[in-house]
């Protein structure tokens, strides 16, 4: 039996000036990329600014709400590449989050996080219940970087991603299973919460 491969969203979190999340969202993007069970959408926050919630659009940030809808609406199942600011993640991130809510029901959501020493695992869990609060199945196996400015070079590459092909290939072997069981739980019977 054939499977319709499986629409991933990759969420980059991060839209500081001078982000390392390109970087990140690059060797994971070419990671997921040679899997033939998935068909990948990079959504890059830095390029879709959306309003505050309850704050009024611009016309612009109202076009931008309208194009990335469809597109968290129609995947799968989610990653999310996120850096650790003090100790959470991105607002930006948060926001996007909270301007959406039945796109992420019953959908897996896995993590690459990146950072200093604690590897951005900090965000992760707190981005756990979030998920959590969204109807949305996080999966246990995350990808990390810890001290993430040493380990890729200058021309973005990692310098020895052994460690981190592991955990994005258990990671990805986990979404996958949840995504095909959570696609067909939903054809069968839609989720309503």
């Amino acid at each position: 039996m054939t499977r319709t491969p499986l629409r991933l969203a990759v969420i980059i979190a991060s839209t500081r000036q001078g982000r390392f999340a390109p970087t990140v969202a690059h060797w994971f993007t070419r990671t997921a990329e040679q899997r033939a069970d998935l068909d990948i959408d990079v959504i890059d926050l830095a390029e879709h600014p959306l309003a505050h919630l309850g704050e009024e659009a611009t016309p612009e940030q109202a076009r931008h709400h309208a194009a990335l809808t469809p597109r968290l609406a129609a995947a799968d199942a989610f990653v999310v590449i996120t850096p650790e600011y003090n100790h959470s993640f991105p607002a930006a991130l948060k926001n996007a989050i909270d301007l959406h809510r039945t796109e992420w029901h019953a959908k897996p959501v896995g993590f690459v996080s990146y950072g200093g020493l604690g590897g951005g695992l900090r965000a992760v869990e707190q981005l756990r219940l979030v998920f959590a609060e969204l109807h949305a199945a996080t999966v246990r196996d995350t990808v990390s970087f810890h001290n993430v400015w040493s380990l890729f070079d200058q021309d973005g590459e990692p310098l020895d991603a052994t460690i981190q092909n592991g955990a994005a290939k258990g990671m990805l072997d986990q979404l996958t299973w949840w995504a095909h069981a959570l696609r067909n739980a939903r054809t069968t019977h839609p989720y309503n919460a």
